[in-house]
Order: C-alpha cells, then structure tokens, then sequence
C-alpha cells in the first residue's frame, strides 16, 4: 500500500465516521424533541389532575351536610 492508498482510505473512513455521526445527531434531536413533548403532555396531565382534586373535594362535604340534614329533619319529625 502507498501513502497515497492510505490517505484514500483515511478520507472513505473519515466520511464514513462523519455520516454515522451526522446520523446519530439527528437521532438525538428527534429523541430529545421527542422527551420535550413528553414533559409536556406529562405537565399538562399534571394540570388536569390537580385541578380535578380540587373540583372534588366538596363532595364529600356536601353529602355529609345532606345526611346531617336529613338526621336533623327525621329527629323535628319525631318529636313533632
């Protein structure tokens, strides 16, 4: 082999690496671009859950303050 075949070779190995390279970037943005939407959807579930914790805590409160209601209506009719 000369020193010009190697050089060659040097050159086709060079391409090889910087296409595999240029490859691998493009996949790392996609999946980087991929994980920033995740967050997102993951931030907005969040959201959604939060706010629906919040919108169902009177529930509770208010089937109590109807039962109560009722006791106290059953007990006036008693002794009425």
């Amino acid at each position: 082999m000369t020193e010009q075949d190697v050089a060659l070779e040097l050159e086709r190995l060079r391409g090889t690496v910087e296409a595999g390279f240029a490859r691998l970037d493009g996949r790392l943005d996609l999946l980087a671009q991929r994980d920033d939407q995740t967050d997102k959807t993951l931030d907005d579930h969040e959201q959604r859950l939060t706010a629906l914790e919040r919108a169902r805590w009177p529930l509770p409160s208010i089937a109590a303050l109807v039962a109560v209601a009722a006791l106290a209506m059953s007990a006036w009719e008693i002794t009425h």
